[in-house]
C-alpha cells in the first residue's frame, strides 16, 4: 500500500507491508510540490502515478515503479481532475482536463511520453467526464451536460455508436433513482465480462434521506436495483469480486473495521427469448401422411405423369417425409398449383422451377425469427 504524507512544502511517500502484528513501513521518495493527489493503482500492480496541478497546467508523476524514485512524465496544459484505466496493462490513462471552463476527457499515452488525445467530446459546448472505465467489457461510465441537465451516461470504448443515458438513471426527472434525491455515482464494477459492455454490471452509490444505499444496475436490464448498504458503510468504497460477491467496507462503533459481503449474480440473467410466431409450419402424423399419399396416388395418372409427380409403382412418399399438396395434381405449376403459404425465400425452388414443399419442422427446432411480413400479431 502506497501512502503519501504532508511534509513543509513536500510530499513524502511510503510503502505500507505486514510485518506480523505491526505494520512496516518502506520510504519511497517524495515530491516537492505544493498539491498532490495519487490517482487510483495501475492495473499492472507495480507503478504508481499522482497529479500535480499548477495555476495553468497539471503535472503527471510516476510516484513509484519508476527506475530512480518519483519522476515526472509529462505537463497537460488545464487542470486534470479524475483518473481511471482503461487497459490492463497501465498504458492507457483518462482523466478530465478543464480548460477555458469547458471539460473533456482526454487519454494520457504513457508508452508514448505522455501524449495525449481527446476521448469524450460529445459536443463542443458540453461538459463530459468519465466516471469509471472497465478495461475487459469496454464499458464507460460518463457523467455530461450534452442531453441538457447533468445525467449519468454509459457508452463502450472504441465504439462508434454514441453515448446513451438510460432513465433508469435519470435522477431529476422521475427515473428508478429520484426517489434517493441525488446523483448515483458509480465505484465498481463486475469484472471478468470480456467483450460484454451490455452485461456488465456496475455498483452506484445512491445518497438519500434514510442515509446511502447500493444501487447495481446493467445496461441489458434497463432497471436499477436498490439494495441496502451495511450499517456504516464508507459510502462509494467498494469491490466487485470475480465470484459475484460485493465487498463493502464498513465501521461501527462494535465492528471498527468490518467488511459486508453482498452476493450477487455473476452473469447478467438472460433476456427473454423474442416471441415464436405462427408459422408455416406443423406437426404431420404418420397416419394423415399416409392418407395423404393415398388421396394423392388416386388422382396421379400412371405412365404420363408430369416430372414432378413420383413414379408409377411408388408406395407414397418416404418415411417421415413431407405430405404431398392437396387439392391439386401433378402437372406444371400454374394458376391452379396449391400455395406452401410460405414466402419465396422460405419456400425455395427446385432446379427445374416448381417450388418445392417445405418439410414439417418439429418444435425444438423452429426458427426464433422470421420475415416481418410473416409474424403473427400479437
Amino acid at each position: 500500500m502506497l501512502i503519501r504524507r504532508r511534509l513543509e512544502g513536500r510530499h513524502a511517500l511510503a510503502l505500507l507491508y505486514p510485518a506480523g502484528p505491526v505494520t512496516g513501513e518502506q520510504p519511497a521518495g517524495s515530491v516537492g510540490r505544493e498539491r498532490l493527489r495519487l490517482l487510483p493503482p495501475a492495473p499492472d500492480g507495480v507503478t504508481a502515478y499522482a497529479l500535480a496541478p499548477g495555476e495553468r497546467s497539471t503535472e503527471l508523476w510516476r510516484v513509484h515503479g519508476g527506475p530512480a524514485g518519483p519522476e515526472r512524465v509529462t505537463e497537460i496544459p488545464g487542470h486534470c481532475s479524475g483518473g481511471a484505466w482503461l487497459d490492463r496493462d497501465g498504458h492507457l490513462l483518462a482523466l478530465d482536463r478543464t480548460v477555458d471552463g469547458r471539460t473533456k476527457t482526454i487519454t494520457v499515452h504513457l508508452r508514448h511520453g505522455g501524449e495525449t488525445s481527446p476521448l469524450l467530446r460529445i459536443t463542443e459546448d458540453s461538459d463530459d467526464r468519465l466516471l469509471l472505465a472497465d478495461p475487459d467489457s469496454g464499458l464507460l461510465l460518463l457523467r455530461s451536460n450534452a442531453p441538457g441537465p447533468d445525467r449519468l451516461g454509459w457508452g463502450v470504448l472504441g465504439s462508434a455508436r454514441p453515448a446513451r443515458f438510460p432513465g433508469a438513471l435519470l435522477y431529476e426527472a422521475g427515473g428508478a433513482a429520484s426517489a434517493a434525491g441525488t446523483t448515483p455515482v458509480p465505484f465498481a464494477v463486475q469484472p471478468g465480462q470480456t467483450l460484454l459492455p451490455e452485461h456488465c454490471g456496475v455498483a452506484l452509490r445512491i445518497d438519500g434521506p434514510d442515509g446511502p444505499r447500493v444501487g447495481v444496475w446493467r445496461p441489458s436490464e434497463r432497471r436499477l436495483r436498490l439494495l441496502t448498504a451495511p450499517r456504516g458503510w464508507l459510502p462509494g468504497t467498494g469491490l466487485w469480486t470475480a465470484e459475484g460477491e460485493l465487498r463493502l467496507p464498513y465501521a461501527t462503533a462494535d465492528v471498527p473495521c468490518g467488511l459486508g459481503r453482498m452476493p450477487l449474480p455473476a452473469t447478467a440473467p438472460l433476456l427473454r427469448p423474442a416471441r415464436v410466431p405462427r408459422m408455416a409450419f406443423r406437426m404431420i402424423s404418420r397416419r394423415d401422411l399416409r392418407a395423404a399419399a393415398a388421396r394423392a396416388s388416386d388422382t396421379l395418372p400412371g405412365a404420363g405423369a408430369s416430372p414432378g409427380a413420383p413414379p408409377a409403382g411408388a408406395a407414397g412418399p418416404p418415411r417421415g417425409g413431407p405430405a404431398p399438396p392437396t387439392g391439386g395434381g401433378g402437372g406444371a405449376p400454374g394458376a391452379d398449383a396449391p400455395s406452401t403459404g410460405l414466402s419465396p425465400e422460405l419456400a425455395g425452388s427446385s432446379s427445374g422451377g416448381t417450388p418445392s414443399v417445405p418439410r414439417p419442422v418439429p418444435l425444438r427446432e423452429m426458427p426464433t425469427a422470421c420475415p416481418r411480413h410473416l409474424r403473427a400479431s400479437p
